[in-house]
């Protein structure tokens, strides 16, 4: 098919998956759009590549370069969406004080710029890493929330993932990237193939959330246009799965995939206990793995050498490499001049080509930037962040499975990849798991106590078939 008409169809197809997954029942912020096009950006390339004016090539030794077009773009979304905060001022500073570990985080990265080389350059990443919690903190403070995240998956998956898959099969200088090995790697609308495995991931599991909601509740508006548009969206998730060849990402979906299903089972609803046992039997399964030598075993099954692509070897040069052990190098500031370049030789000296940008390891890449303490504060917003999205499961199970499985995969996730960085969809994926399970417990019990105060001493006197008057989470 010539590519004219690929893209036409594409595009046709793409208004199609819209128009049937409209809903004018509900209704959500415009502002919502701030997200919708901040993580459309992170998770594909920079305005300044679309548009072909990429920053000059980073020297080998001084700091990478930058556009101005980019810093411009993001600084104008995080100015529009303090301003909406600003006008949500009850919500917003009630939902960070609830999720305080993430607060505690991001105060130590600032601190560490105090000890790094490079604290300009640590405290520009700084300050576009307070864009993840800005878009997060919108979309769980909209007047539907479970309204919001629905059309945050819809508008990012009907776009980016169609277009990536038209890219890989009809501009292949757009859609296919080559690695230092000279190998062809399919990477759609982003610039690798983790980045379109980890984009592929997260939007498949908020198509499955939906398409599990649908199927629970027939009687939703609209269920059979709905259903189909968001079973194309998963459809075309798990063909860019097997496209990409991630298998990181494939395996965290189909981690996420098993929890979302396993949990929406009855005997999962009666209490959070159960959730526990499931959890922690798959936390249990992949350490005896490791402990009983068996990684090698599951990294053939993914389709990786026993190395992990070589990244065991990395991981072995990269540790001792840390400046501090304590407060690592400081905020996203490893990776900048001369020590990327000392890395890059060491890597070819040792039989390596070229030299790793990342750690491919998110607690070893942690632990270079802000130390142990760092890796503790991650460890401090998992813990925080399970437990409340096991809290949240108890309010609504179906967006609380979900944020159960966001959390679960990023754990999991972390182990081969660096994700908890900026300017990578799962970083905001997590924060928006994070901060929107504490908005789900905070209106379940305004729910809860609304619900009292209709049941209190005195009797409500109603027809047996007048409508039920208690409240839902979602309806407040």
């Amino acid at each position: 098919m010539p590519p004219q008409i690929a893209t036409l169809l594409f595009v046709v197809g793409i208004a199609g998956l819209f128009w049937l997954d409209r809903d004018r029942s509900v209704r959500v912020s415009k502002a919502l759009w701030l997200p919708v096009i901040w993580l459309a950006i992170d998770g594909s390339r920079p305005v300044s590549a679309w548009l072909e004016m990429n920053p000059p090539p980073t020297i080998p030794g001084q700091l990478p370069t930058t556009s101005l077009l980019d810093q411009s773009v993001a600084g104008a979304l995080m100015l529009l969406g303090a301003i909406v905060l600003i006008r949500r001022r009850w919500d917003a500073p009630a939902l960070l004080r609830a999720s305080w570990p993430i607060l505690l985080y991001f105060s130590f990265a600032l601190v560490s710029l105090a000890w790094s080389d490079f604290p300009g350059w640590g405290f520009k990443r700084w300050i576009r890493a307070l864009g993840d919690i800005v878009m997060a903190l919108i979309v769980v403070t909209d007047a539907q929330p479970a309204a919001a995240f629905r059309r945050l998956y819809s508008r990012v998956g009907f776009t980016l993932l169609p277009l990536s898959l038209l890219f890989i099969k009809y501009y292949p200088k757009l859609g296919t990237m080559y690695d230092p090995w000279g190998a062809g790697e399919n990477t759609g609308v982003t610039t690798d193939k983790n980045m379109l495995g980890v984009l592929v991931f997260v939007i498949g599991l908020g198509a499955l959330w939906q398409v599990l909601s649908l199927l629970r509740d027939k009687e939703q508006p609209h269920f059979r246009r709905r259903l189909l548009a968001h079973g194309t969206l998963l459809a075309f998730g798990i063909n860019l799965l097997f496209t990409a060849h991630s298998a990181t990402s494939a395996a965290c979906f189909v981690l996420g995939a098993g929890l979302m299903l396993a949990i929406g089972r009855p005997v999962f609803r009666r209490g959070p206990a159960a959730v526990h046992v499931l959890v922690l039997t798959i936390l249990l399964a992949g350490g005896l793995t490791v402990l009983l030598g068996g990684q090698a075993d599951a990294a053939r099954t993914l389709g990786r050498d026993p190395t992990l692509s070589g990244r065991t070897e990395i991981w072995k040069m990269l540790i001792p490499m840390a400046p501090n052990a304590i407060g690592g190098a400081g905020f996203e500031t490893f990776w900048a001049g001369p020590r990327a370049e000392a890395v890059e030789t060491r890597n070819t000296a040792a039989g390596g080509v070229g030299g790793p940008h990342e750690a491919h390891n998110g607690y070893i890449e942690m632990y270079l930037n802000l130390g142990w303490i760092g890796v503790a504060l991650i460890a401090l917003i998992l813990g925080q962040g399970y437990r409340r999205a096991v809290g949240a499961f108890r309010h609504d199970p179906g967006l609380g499975a979900l944020l159960v499985a966001y959390v679960v995969t990023a754990v999991t996730y972390n182990i081969t990849e660096a994700g908890f960085r900026m300017l990578d969809p799962l970083c905001v994926f997590l924060l928006l798991s994070v901060i929107g399970a504490n908005r789900i417990i905070s209106l379940g019990e305004t729910a809860s106590e609304a619900a009292a105060e209709l049941t209190g001493p005195t009797p409500v006197v109603r027809e047996s078939n007048a409508p039920d008057l208690k409240p839902t989470w979602m309806e407040l």
